[in-house]
């Protein structure tokens, strides 16, 4: 007689073994779930839906907003520069308005009133438009063409400055004398010629001398004339259309390796707080 073994069943759901009820009571908990996770599921599209909705409300309201403001300004101040950006401040009802770059004005709503003057947060005590125009201002350290600068390497040189002077700048002068208490930088001078012909020449000499760096020390430490000099100086006129792109207007200016940009004398203190610690 054969006889055939059989294997006792795994527990699920089969009716042959009994458990129906049991799992009668799994589906109606599993039915029940999903209807939760289904009512979950539409309120929270419709709570998406309302937000997305008002967030393209928000966005087309501030683009007929700034439209607006752009508008009436055209209008009514056509000698204003064409205007580059509108953005909101933190100030309720007042808008920046940002034209040729880095020049910042505030308006309200409609563009009814213009002001030109510093926004001031008096709780965190900021100067709101100053950050604003030092980060417009900012300038890319590492694109910045240093095979037409002077390069000054004092101790390990590990720290970064690039300087815009001119040899005829008296606050230039001031700043080397400062500039020489600090150590471990290299320094990238960029001779910028902008207080006249004599300025040219001078920096034209510096830049055709065979020690570049002693020549212009010679000049800004020492008041020594540099002898006159013949090279090729299409650097120096790189560097004055490197500083018209950026609106160097003043010399010296300083610009730090994280890009900020610094115009006028400082002292050695304020040198070394700008370069960081060695």
């Amino acid at each position: 007689m054969l006889t055939v073994a059989t294997r006792s069943p795994s527990p699920g759901c089969d009716a042959s073994v009994g458990l129906i009820s049991p799992c009668l009571s799994l589906r109606a908990r599993c039915t029940s779930g999903l209807h939760l996770l289904s009512q979950r599921a539409k309120q929270y599209l419709q709570v998406t839906g309302v937000l997305l909705a008002l967030w393209t409300m928000g966005a087309a309201f501030a683009q007929g907003q700034e439209a607006l403001i752009r508008k009436n300004l055209a209008e009514r101040i056509p000698q204003l520069p064409k205007i580059d950006e509108v953005t909101r401040t933190p100030m309720a009802g007042l808008y920046e308005v940002r034209v040729d770059g880095t020049e910042i004005y505030y308006t309200d709503a409609e563009a009814n009133f213009l002001i030109q003057g510093q926004l001031i947060d008096t709780r965190s005590r900021r100067n709101i438009t100053e950050e604003r125009v030092e980060k417009l201002s900012a300038i890319d350290f590492s694109a910045l063409p240093l095979k037409d600068a002077i390069t000054l390497v004092r101790g390990n040189g590990k720290r970064k400055l690039a300087v815009f002077e001119d040899p005829n700048c008296g606050y230039c002068k001031r700043f080397e004398r400062d500039l020489q208490k600090v150590d471990n930088v290299t320094v990238y001078l960029f001779l910028y010629p902008i207080l006249g012909q004599d300025s040219l020449d001078k920096s034209r000499n510096i830049w055709c001398a065979k020690d570049r760096a002693k020549a212009w020390q010679d000049a800004m430490l020492r008041e020594q004339s540099v002898p006159t000099a013949q090279c090729d100086t299409a650097a120096l006129q790189r560097n004055l259309e490197l500083g018209r792109k950026h609106k160097i207007t003043g010399t010296p200016t300083l610009v730090a390796a994280d890009g900020t940009r610094v115009p006028g004398a400082i002292g050695t203190a304020q040198i070394e707080k700008l370069i960081g610690t060695p």
